[in-house]
This record gives C-alpha cells, sequence and structure tokens, in this order.
C-alpha cells in the first residue's frame, strides 16, 4: 500500500460479489462490503481497481494492486503466481442456457458432438472444461465479448460459471436457465489473493477475515447479497 490507500483488484462484472450495478453506477457485493471494512480496518482510503480473472494476476504483480478481492478461485497454477488468504467460500460449477434450448435439458446432454461450451478466459472454467469434456466444443470468451452474448447469438450452446454469476441469470434475464451439475462438480474454494512473498500483509488480511467471520460481519454480508449456500463454516 501506497499514500495511505488500499487497492483492491475486482472484477464488476461479478454478481453479488464485486458488481457495478448499472441502474446507479455504485459498487455492490460480499467483497465491496469486505474491502470497505479492510480499508477502515487499516484506516486508509479505498480505490477500486478493475480487473479480470485473465488479468488481475498481472495488477498483483506489477504492484497495480495490493490485493484481489473478488471471489479469487483456488487453483494450483494461481497459486505458483499469488499469495492466498484462508478460504470463505466454495462453489460447483453450473450450466447456464436458454429456456428455448431443447437439445440441452439435463448436464449430460452437455457432452455431446456439436455442442459448444462458452467459458470466460482466465476463470476456473476454463481448465475445468478442456479436462473434463471428451465431445463438446469449448470456446473461451475473452473482453469485450460476453458469454451471454455468445448463448444469444446462437454461437454457444451452453456456458459454465459459479453459483453467484448464475444466480444473477436468472433473476436478471428471463430467458436463462441453470442446470444444476451432478453432485459438487467442480467445486472450487474462493479465497483474496496477495503477491507473493509478503507473509505480514497475508497475516494480516487473514487475521481480518477472521475477525469478519467471528463477529458475524462475514455470513451478514452474505445474507444480503444472497451467498449464504455457498459460505465455507
Amino acid at each position: 500500500m501506497t499514500r495511505g490507500e488500499l487497492q483492491a483488484c475486482i472484477w464488476p462484472e461479478y454478481f453479488a460479489i464485486s458488481y457495478r450495478n448499472p441502474r446507479n453506477g455504485e459498487m455492490e457485493g460480499l467483497d465491496i462490503d469486505m474491502a470497505r471494512a479492510l480499508a477502515a480496518r487499516l484506516g486508509v482510503r479505498l480505490a477500486f481497481v478493475e480487473t479480470n480473472f485473465a488479468e488481475f494476476m498481472d495488477r498483483l504483480d506489477d504492484g497495480g494492486c495490493d490485493i484481489a478481492m473478488m471471489a479469487v478461485g483456488v487453483t494450483p497454477a494461481r497459486a505458483r503466481r499469488v499469495a492466498f488468504s484462508k478460504p470463505y467460500m466454495a462453489s460447483p460449477v453450473y450450466a447456464v442456457t436458454t429456456r428455448t434450448n431443447t437439445r440441452i435439458q439435463s448436464w449430460q446432454d452437455i457432452d455431446r458432438a456439436g455442442t459448444v461450451v462458452a467459458v470466460a478466459a482466465g476463470t476456473v472454467m476454463e481448465p475445468l472444461m478442456r479436462e473434463t469434456l471428451r465431445n463438446a466444443e469449448v470456446m473461451v470468451v475473452a473482453a469485450p465479448r460476453t458469454r451471454e452474448g455468445e448463448i444469444l447469438s446462437g454461437r454457444a450452446d451452453v456456458f459454465m460459471s459459479d453459483y453467484p454469476y448464475t444466480r444473477r441469470m436468472v433473476l436478471m434475464h428471463d430467458w436463462a436457465r441453470v442446470i444444476d451439475p451432478p453432485g459438487r462438480f467442480g467445486e472450487t474454494l474462493y479465497a483474496y489473493a496477495i503477491a507473493r512473498g509478503d507473509a505480514a500483509w497475508l497475516a494480516e488480511v487473514n487475521a481480518f477475515l477472521e475477525r469478519m467471520r467471528g463477529d458475524g460481519s462475514l455470513l451478514r454480508s452474505a445474507q444480503r447479497h444472497g451467498l449464504t449456500p455457498i459460505m465455507l463454516p
């Protein structure tokens, strides 16, 4: 941190996590609440640095942000580049298609020849679907294109995301249909990420998370944003 400011990397499209509400332009979500609380705990100003999952590690490496507070999925590949806090959520992977898609009715219908499965570039869904799909084609969608746009255009049949993002789809789009996975398919732990090599900063972040758990702030925020089902105890 420099000049008394906490720079928090966020992805502003992440519903219920770090989301810019299009109606008023305000940032909202669990990790927006937590970023504000962390800055208050440290006694510094807060600045949000907008990024995405393909680029946030570069921002941590180059000092563009002090911490990524955007429900970062913990993976071995990411752990080789960044340091993770203790996890606070866990979500399986869900599928989203249209209500009018008669060919994909269940999870078993997805991995078939001719099906195109969209994933956002840099997310945990990209390597997961490359590893698990045997017949369907994986389409990696990079900004400014969106997974929703690929579905609506017909270029993709289904896209993969997690609990928060798929809840947004059914709340905000009457065309969307969510398909639940078998069991806990693709379940991923979510944590905050910082640059490697700063043990004191990591300890501070973990102490903050423990306090938010202990005084109920984390759970209350999760309840406000509809995330209670995926919170860790």
